[in-house]
């Protein structure tokens, strides 16, 4: 670091030291730059690692996945059995940012997933489900023509230059395409079996 000064002409057309300033605006710079002094300076303290809360601000900016509706029984449903709901999206991703220099890894978790049926009702899950057999998330339906989808809520955990693992202080949201099925109802029908 090296630190100069300059005389500045002041409003009486004067300078702090008597220097010839005749004639010259005030404020004008006059004269040579004098050296006042040099040094070093620790500058580690003038850049920061990435606080968390600049952390979660690229968090909310990364391009995480939409995860998709799915439903089963795929195209048309029955009234009185139920749908089953799940996704088959990615559910974790790494991002690895570079913020002012530092390098943050984050690493983004699906960790809750809010799925509207479409019905006025909402179910909310820790998991994204599964298809038949193996399902965890169903919901029954009267006859009608439903759309139906799917909130997922990221949460993450970050490390900077590859140091300790931090938690990211907040979540971001990602709304996934949707699906339409119609719910049909069934009507028994007597048969002769000898036609």
């Amino acid at each position: 670091m090296v630190i100069l000064r300059q005389r500045l002409v002041l409003s009486d057309g004067s300078t702090v030291d008597g220097f010839d300033a005749v004639g010259e605006a005030p404020g004008t710079p006059i004269g040579p730059w004098i050296p006042l002094g040099r040094g070093c300076v620790d500058i580690t303290a003038l850049n920061p690692p990435p606080s968390p809360g600049e952390v979660y601000r690229y968090f909310q900016t990364l391009p995480l996945p939409d995860l998709p509706t799915q439903q089963q029984p795929p195209g048309n449903a029955l009234a009185g059995l139920p749908v089953v709901f799940y996704t088959d999206g990615p559910t974790t991703q790494t991002f690895t940012v570079d913020i002012r220099g530092f390098t943050v890894d984050i690493v983004a978790t699906a960790s809750a997933f809010t799925w509207d049926t479409g019905d006025g009702t909402v179910l909310q899950t820790t998991d994204p489900g599964a298809p038949y057999p193996d399902h965890t998330i169903s919901h029954d339906y009267r006859s009608g023509t439903y759309t139906a989808s799917l909130t997922t809520t990221w949460s993450g955990t970050y490390s900077v230059d590859g140091g300790a693992t931090a938690d990211v202080p907040g979540t971001t949201t990602t709304d996934g395409p949707s699906a339409t099925f119609t719910v049909l109802r069934a009507s028994p029908v007597l048969t002769n079996p000898f036609d």
